[in-house]
């Protein structure tokens, strides 16, 4: 079989060469071996060794050293800004907590290490002129596009529970699909998640959501995704009316998802848009009511969505940014939208060009998951309509106090006494030229002002 040949960076080659040169044995490892042989580029090249960690610190005393995973092995060495995790060669102990291992036991093989890892797909290692080591059948799946754990599933998933989102995180990230034995295992191990921090949950969901194909991997591993965010458990199989919709609740929410375009959004605007979309229809279930045509009716799941979001948010410790943006969104994607300039510009006051660009967003990606009727496609118009409209007016309109052509200064100098009144004016003042009853010039302002004075 022909040697696999990958490409190291300057400083990972250096580092590999000086542990050589020491006498000790040393592989690039992981992640940086998987997306390599997969045509991508990795973002970090981590390092596996033979040389215990106080070797590693003797031999690299002259280079700038991070020593915080000391204990389990591991010493960061600081190449050109950039931290290299060096790892001796180990094997875990029990993990009493489901995530971290009691103790660890430094070892002097590569493939004992290999054996404690995760995935297959996670556990080749690499060295010029060896080339790839791979003793868990890693090349295999990933050419099959398979997520397997490295021996036994279940025995992996009770060592380190949070490798039940990793594998969900990674086959949303490659399009892989978990093995039946992994999956199988991720599924009946899903509980023990609860005992994993929130910081390290939401990192992982939110590494699966910003992935390429979160959405299918929604759709095919909602029950172990439950684990993590229990509220998921009684969206699958929440049936919806016919008449709009074509999948219950889950499904929906898969399907909005993948339909998301983030085009035009920055990075935060995209997770915002991600998590608002999985969480959009999250209370369906608690509004869910049938009507005496028999149709499921979900009256106020926007509100009360916006409220179980909050709760999730909250709960798994996400960036406030995050939390309120999402929430916003939430509690407004199946309102109506305004019609006519007074009404679009009072709703770019109040939201902002921002949130309402994300809101049409969201309010595509839900559509777009919803039945293929002409119904669906008519709400779809009104909202290309809103997004033009409000788009231009967000440009050429007035919707905010410092818009408009007078200033508080303006309002003074022309006789109105300073105090809350100056406010109040021109409040009123803004309030008139978005609903079109004056036009915004400095005149026409001053003079409404005047008048607005004499009728306090």
């Amino acid at each position: 079989m022909k040697r696999e040949i990958i490409h190291l960076p300057r400083d990972a080659m250096w580092l590999l060469q000086t542990l050589h040169d020491a006498g000790y044995s040393a592989y690039v490892v992981g992640g940086c071996v998987r997306d390599s042989l997969l045509g991508r580029r990795p973002g970090d090249w981590d390092i596996c060794t033979s040389a215990r960690p106080d070797q590693l610190r003797a031999l690299f005393a002259d280079q700038q050293l991070i020593l915080t995973g000391e204990k389990h092995g591991t010493v960061g060495v600081v190449l050109h800004g950039s931290p290299y995790e060096i790892t001796t060669y180990r094997l875990d102990g029990t993990y009493r907590d489901h995530r971290h291992p009691d103790k660890v036991q430094f070892v002097s093989e590569l493939a004992e290490d290999l054996a404690r890892r995760d995935f297959t797909i996670n556990a080749m290692a690499y060295a010029p002129g060896e080339g790839v080591i791979d003793l868990c059948g890693g090349r295999k799946d990933l050419a099959a596009g398979i997520i397997r754990c490295v021996g036994d599933p279940e025995a992996r998933f009770a060592e380190d529970a949070l490798r039940i989102l990793r594998a969900l995180r990674f086959a949303a990230r490659l399009d892989f699909a978990l093995d039946p034995a992994t999956e199988a295992a991720a599924r009946e191990a899903r509980d023990s998640l609860q005992a994993v921090s929130a910081e390290r949950i939401y990192t992982e969901l939110d590494g699966l959501l910003m992935a390429q194909y979160a959405g299918k991997t929604l759709a095919q591993y909602g029950e172990i995704l439950a684990g993590a965010v229990p509220e998921v458990g009684p969206c699958i199989g929440c049936t919806q009316p016919g008449r709009w919709h074509c999948f219950d609740v889950w499904q929906h929410t898969a399907a909005a998802v993948t339909a998301l375009d983030l085009r035009g959004q920055d990075t935060r605007g995209a997770r915002v848009l991600r998590w608002a979309t999985f969480l959009h229809d999250i209370a369906k279930p608690l509004c869910r009511s049938v009507g005496p045509d028999g149709a499921a009716h979900f009256k106020g799941h926007n509100q009360r969505g916006a409220a179980v979001a909050r709760a999730i948010l909250r709960r798994l410790k996400a960036p406030s940014y995050l939390l309120e943006g999402a929430v916003g969104l939430i509690a407004i994607h199946d309102a109506p939208l305004p019609e006519g300039d007074a009404a679009i510009l009072k709703c770019l006051n109040r939201y902002g060009a921002v949130s309402l660009r994300r809101l049409c967003a969201l309010k595509y990606a839900d559509l777009d998951a919803h039945a293929l009727t002409p119904e669906v496609a008519c709400r779809r118009e009104d909202v290309t309509i809103f997004e033009n409209r409000m788009t231009e007016l967000s440009k050429n309109g007035c919707f905010t106090i410092r818009q408009l052509a007078v200033n508080g200064s303006d309002l003074m100098e022309a006789g109105l006494p300073a105090g809350p009144a100056v406010g109040r004016v021109l409040h009123a003042l803004l309030s008139a030229v978005m609903e079109g009853r004056i036009e915004n010039q400095r005149d026409t302002l001053l003079r409404e002002a005047q008048r607005l004075l004499r009728e306090c």
